[in-house]
């Protein structure tokens, strides 16, 4: 009595729906012209089987920030993230589609979703809780989500006409060649798209990537490509700050062997971050890696929040609550044993990660980067664009800067090349 044990064996149960209620399943996939998936954390394990599916089904997919992973960028049909920071083919997957079949996802934004009675549903997932809350599913399917999409398949019939398909193809390659012109644009003095774009050709093979919540996981969420075998996260269910360095460091410590690369605003950076860089400093040496990067988006900002006032609210920035020191974290990671890299010039960018990489210790990264471009949503609605107006009308002490990094963010897209 009042004791409590413990043992070992423990093995995960096979968690597979009904044979009737994976049918009917089937008959919505099957009867489906235009089929979008959503994958979330809960198909990380799946990769494999989400694709299958997809294919057979003849159907885009996009990917909620926590299944990131989940499925590769490199394939022509998976649109990338979803929601405000998510891209624009996911936003036209999502409102031409006829059938959604969402996978291991707790996407909350029912907003970047089709609308009500657009398209027939299904969802897989292991929580039942979670099934039905963010779209009015028709079937809903308890299950492992491997488990449940092997089960699926052979029901599944394959889609004559690849048109829709292609259409998600020719839209995303175009969404790619935006994505670069815009990381390419001048800023001042460097982009912070481009970190990210330069980073993202660059990422080893099973590179673990951790983004913090912030402005950075704008350029997190776009601009890395994932390929098989990758592994990332941030704080996607909270996204509280400062989990960045702290998730790097977890990572090291379950994948000792694996690179791993932290993306950092500066006012996560500030507020603990910087402090677990000593962890860092203590631990690296037993790593059988040591190739651990800490890229800080040094803007001075509290970026994500003064995007949200203006944007959200119509407030233009209030420099008492959004302003923070610069800081020289380069010199920081110098003091304790670190290698420490300052980049203020775009040109610098690639150099910079080449070196990083290959430093052979962990890096800070210190990049400055401009505070006044702008994380455009995929869908800019006319709320969004009024309340903009209004911060900007209401003497936003960025107005010139503002402006200009707008203006050249959507030039970019028009006239690539001449921003």
């Amino acid at each position: 009595h009042g004791t409590l044990h413990s043992g070992v064996g423990y093995t995960a149960p096979r968690v597979v729906p009904h044979e009737e209620d994976l049918r009917r399943a089937a008959d919505v996939l099957n009867a489906g012209n235009k089929v979008a998936l959503l994958v979330g954390a809960g198909a990380l394990h799946a990769n494999d089987e989400v694709i299958a599916v997809a294919d057979r089904l003849g159907a885009g997919a996009a990917k909620a920030l926590l299944g990131k992973a989940a499925l590769p960028d490199d394939l022509p049909w998976v649109t990338g993230s979803i929601g405000l920071l998510g891209t624009k083919p996911s936003w036209e997957l999502m409102t031409g589609c006829d059938t959604l079949l969402m996978v291991g996802s707790g996407f909350p934004y029912s907003e970047f979703l089709p609308k009500e009675g657009q398209a027939r549903g299904v969802q897989i997932d292991i929580q039942p809780n979670m099934l039905s809350i963010r779209y009015p599913m028709e079937v809903n399917l308890v299950g492992d989500a491997g488990e449940t999409l092997r089960a699926l398949l052979p029901l599944l019939k394959t889609k004559p006409d690849g048109s829709w398909r292609n259409t998600i193809a020719k839209s995303t390659a175009d969404w790619w060649q935006t994505l670069e012109a815009r990381a390419k644009a001048s800023a001042d003095p460097v982009n912070p798209q481009r970190v990210v774009w330069e980073l993202s050709s660059r990422v080893p093979d099973r590179a673990i990537i951790t983004s913090d919540s912030g402005s950075c996981a704008n350029w997190y969420a776009r601009d890395l490509r994932v390929r098989r075998g990758m592994m990332g996260s941030l704080s996607g269910g909270l996204a509280s700050m400062g989990a960045a360095v702290p998730y790097a460091i977890a990572a090291k410590f379950a994948h000792p062997d694996r690179p791993v690369i932290a993306l950092v605003g500066d006012g996560a950076m500030q507020m603990n971050n910087m402090a677990e860089l000593i962890t860092i400093a203590k631990y690296w040496h037993e790593w059988a890696d040591p190739t651990c990067v800490v890229c800080v988006f040094n803007n001075e900002d509290l970026n994500q929040v003064t995007w949200e006032q203006r944007v959200m609210q119509g407030d233009p920035k209030f420099k008492a609550s959004q302003e923070l020191p610069n800081v020289p974290y380069h010199s920081f990671a110098e003091l304790i044993g670190l290698k420490g890299v300052y980049i203020d010039h775009p040109d610098a960018l690639g150099p910079a990660w080449d070196e990083a990489l290959a430093a052979g210790r962990p890096v800070v990264l210190n990049v400055k980067t401009d505070p006044n471009v702008p994380p455009l949503p995929p869908h800019i609605t006319f709320e969004q664009a009024r309340q903009f107006a209004a911060s900007m009308l209401k003497g936003d002490p960025d107005r010139g800067g503002v402006l200009l990094g707008t203006a050249k963010e959507v030039l970019s897209t028009l006239l690539p090349g001449r921003t």
